[in-house]
């Protein structure tokens, strides 16, 4: 959906599997909500690269014969949105690079704020970039670091030291090793599992591991280096932020809100009940004097059952949501209003007509989506619309990995909410209110999360 957030990316890791390139397709595919442009993997055996990327979906860029390509028992999987670089084939990551010490992969979730510095250093030290990808300067850091001699792990672990900003990342090494790091605030989400063969698995979430049967053993930790050599886990390395006393987290709240799916596990937290929360704080905040609840399918759903649940009023499915569509790059023509909202959501009159509906969306940023549901919603007969957000107002932009329009085009950026409620043309709208969201979140909990895009203040310097 244009009018959210775009989701940053998604990344998987399989070692000391034989079929570590269909696991992680596997995986791939439980992470595609998480980026929809591009898909890749790269697997290794007796220390050769076997690489396969391409734009589009996974079950697009990889079939059964690209997967016989990939052999080896160690992989590494990526599903793309460009938050930094262009959307183009030579973005698409795993990335590859042959250097002095041997052959590395990279996959990276995340944005370094300190990129343009990195790259301009880099580019006068002789460095020529193939991207415009900001993942690309990790590489060439790694390569940097040949000539002092040191060992690709310790180069991996020095470049690490130097860049700023969210990664979770999941890198292979030709001398075969795996090697999962993530960034000292812990920004973006990354756990590791086990399957009942002894395959190590990383992965952004949760749902990933679910679905190839891996069981969830734990995160890795902010500013951790996990290593795994021989089927043996070693977690000996920590960057220097993360051990220099400050033990602060940063995780992103929308992974909560809305990127991750609710069957996952998000740093510690149930995404699901998390959800749940926000709808029945919302519920008791901003009580909307209604006859249904129904919610914006699907990142809505969740806390809609909050909400009702809290408010004692039914819930229904009154927006049925069209897995199939996709997008489309025909305009719709002039007699047909609001033809791309209704492609995706057809609303179910039966429940609608004549009722006072409350409806309960995830966030709200641009305001163009939520229009249109609204009037959507009175076409089909609803005699009140209340819309009830579950989230604070959307304020500012995000600098650690998530796509976010332009403050000037974010609706609570330049409006009241009375004048939010006013453009939206609905009887009411209300905001779940920061106070809510960290209540929700609990006292030990909510202090280890960024609420940069609600509040416009950050962790670290964009």
């Amino acid at each position: 959906d244009v009018d959210k957030p775009r989701e940053e990316c998604g990344v998987m890791g399989i070692y000391g599997d034989p079929e570590a390139s269909r696991l992680a397709y596997l995986g791939l595919h439980a992470l595609q909500h998480r980026g929809q442009e591009g898909a890749g993997i790269v697997s290794s055996e007796d220390g050769e690269f076997h690489a396969v990327t391409g734009v589009g979906l996974v079950s697009e860029v990889l079939d059964q014969s690209k997967l016989d390509a990939l052999p080896g028992s160690m992989a590494i999987g990526h599903v793309r949105y460009s938050t930094s670089g262009a959307s183009m084939l030579k973005n698409v990551q795993p990335f590859v690079s042959r250097c002095g010490g041997g052959t590395i992969g990279v996959a990276h979730n995340g944005n370094l704020v300190n990129y343009h510095q990195l790259r301009s250093e880099l580019e006068g030290e002789g460095s020529i970039f193939a991207t415009t990808s900001d993942t690309e300067v990790v590489l060439h850091l790694i390569a940097a670091g040949s000539k002092t001699g040191s060992s690709i792990l310790s180069r991996i672990v020095e470049a690490c030291e130097r860049i700023q900003g969210a990664f979770s990342m999941v890198l292979m090494t030709g001398d075969g090793k795996m090697v999962a790091v993530r960034d000292p605030l812990g920004f973006r989400p990354l756990v590791m599992g086990r399957r009942k063969n002894g395959a190590v698995v990383f992965a952004s979430e949760t749902c990933a591991l679910d679905l190839i049967e891996a069981r969830y053993e734990r995160e890795v930790f902010p500013g951790e280096v996990v290593v795994v050599e021989e089927g043996i886990v070693v977690s000996s390395f920590h960057l220097t932020a993360a051990t220099d006393g400050d033990r602060r987290r940063s995780c992103c709240v929308f992974e909560h809100i809305y990127f991750a799916l609710p069957n996952s596990n998000v740093f510690g937290r149930s995404v699901y009940e998390s959800r749940l929360e926000f709808g029945r704080i919302l519920a008791a905040e901003s009580p909307a004097d209604c006859d249904v609840v129904i919610s914006v399918p699907d990142s809505g759903t969740v806390a809609a059952l909050g909400y009702a649940e809290e408010a004692g009023v039914p819930f229904q499915q009154g927006l049925i949501r069209s897995h199939y569509a996709r997008r489309t790059f025909i305009e719709p023509i002039q007699s047909i209003r609001d033809a791309g909202v209704k492609l995706k959501l057809s609303p179910v009159k039966e429940i609608l007509a004549g009722k006072r509906v409350a409806v309960v969306d995830d966030s709200l940023v641009r305001g163009t989506t939520c229009r249109k549901i609204v009037g959507l919603l009175r076409s089909a007969g609803a005699a009140e619309v209340h819309v009830r957000i579950a989230s604070p107002p959307f304020v500012s932009g995000c600098y650690y990995g998530v796509d976010v329009p332009d403050e000037s085009r974010l609706m609570a950026a330049k409006m009241s909410v009375e004048e939010m409620k006013l453009s939206l043309g609905a009887d009411s709208l209300a905001f779940l209110s920061m106070d809510g969201l960290k209540k929700s979140l609990g006292a030990n909990d909510a202090p280890h999360f960024c609420y940069g895009c609600f509040t416009g203040k950050y962790p670290l310097t964009p």
